[in-house]
């Protein structure tokens, strides 16, 4: 091997390992640095762009993909302590000529978190409601989805503003009694009768109990090396006390039923997902849900747990087109009888 060769063959190395040992570096000693790189990169491979809105001195901060077009533009609203990016699973799975709208809930990741803000379910909606107002969403009824706490908040959404959305998705959402307690709802109880609200399984602060809540939420068994549990409770540990204070708020007789008591209202067409296995909220509320809202379409997804749209993105993708394709067909029927 001559000179020059054995020099471009120890640059290619040198090229080559640089990335390689940067991304050990960051999974070792950054694991969350490295997370944050990971959602920034798939934002970008799926075409979504990162944007903000302000209304008087309050800021969204949202992603979008696409154009309000003849189809129902989406807006999709994330459950508790998440944020927008948890909704690129199912991106991935929806048209790229669909108009997409994911934003960050009020208090979570970029949207202004306040200490004067109403975090009730009813204050989030009016929030969502400004929101929609900012972007001009609502030139043109819109498809509203909610997963979880982001479902109650989407059904209230949907009684209180029936103007603004055409039709509605409802993924294992909170806000209902339900005659069966789940796991969740049982740890629940215990934490309150011996007084330790300190410990609220959903907002963990080592990798311990952040799996533990992995496995509390999913049915599907992930199997989630340590050092990215360490960089998922990082990210999680600054917003600890704000997560605390939002979890008491929406658990309070405010707002604990805010879905059962607005469901009466909901006058648009509405589509129900849920895990068969969920043990954060019991699927029995779907039967809730169906016997208050006419002509409601209930799908029980097999298993399945809380986590819904990160267990089984591809199916929740296709379950929403086939519910906007199904009353497309509806709507065009009725013009033509």
């Amino acid at each position: 091997m001559d000179l020059d060769m054995l020099n471009m063959f120890v640059i290619a190395s040198g090229t080559l390992a640089i990335p390689i040992l940067a991304f050990v570096a960051s999974f070792l000693l950054w694991p969350s640095a490295l997370i944050r790189i990971y959602y920034w990169y798939w934002r970008r491979a799926l075409g979504m762009q990162v944007r903000y809105a302000n209304y008087d001195d309050y800021q969204f901060c949202y992603s979008y993909r696409g154009r309000p077009g003849y189809r129902p533009s989406i807006l999709m609203l994330h459950g508790f302590s998440a944020h927008k990016d948890m909704w690129l699973s199912i991106v991935k799975f929806l048209p790229k000529n669909l108009h997409l709208v994911c934003v960050d809930m009020p208090g979570h990741e970029g949207t202004t978190r306040s200490d004067l803000d109403d975090y009730s379910i009813s204050g989030q909606a009016k929030r969502i409601h400004q929101f929609v107002e900012c972007i001009k969403l609502n030139r043109k009824p819109f498809h509203l989805v909610g997963t979880s706490m982001g479902g109650n908040v989407a059904g209230v959404y949907a009684a209180q503003y029936p103007e603004d959305i055409c039709s509605l998705t409802l993924i294992c959402p909170a806000g209902l009694p339900s005659t069966t307690d789940s796991k969740f709802i049982k740890q629940l109880r215990e934490l309150q009768e011996s007084k330790h609200m300190d410990r609220i399984p959903l907002i963990p602060s080592t990798p311990e109990e952040m799996a533990d809540m992995l496995k509390l939420c999913s049915y599907v068994r992930f199997k989630v090396p340590q050092q990215i549990l360490q960089g998922l409770v990082d990210v999680r540990i600054p917003h600890n006390e704000f997560y605390r204070k939002l979890f008491l708020e929406i658990v309070d007789e405010k707002s604990r039923h805010s879905l059962h008591e607005n469901m009466s209202k909901i006058k648009a067409p509405t589509q129900v997902i849920w895990g068969k296995q969920d043990q954060v909220l019991d699927v029995s509320g779907a039967g809730v849900l169906a016997s208050a809202i006419p002509d409601c379409h209930v799908y029980i997804l097999e298993n399945c747990g809380h986590s819904v749209v990160v267990e089984r993105p591809r199916k929740t993708a296709n379950l929403i087109l086939e519910f906007l394709a199904l009353l497309h067909s509806i709507d065009n029927n009725k013009k033509q009888a």
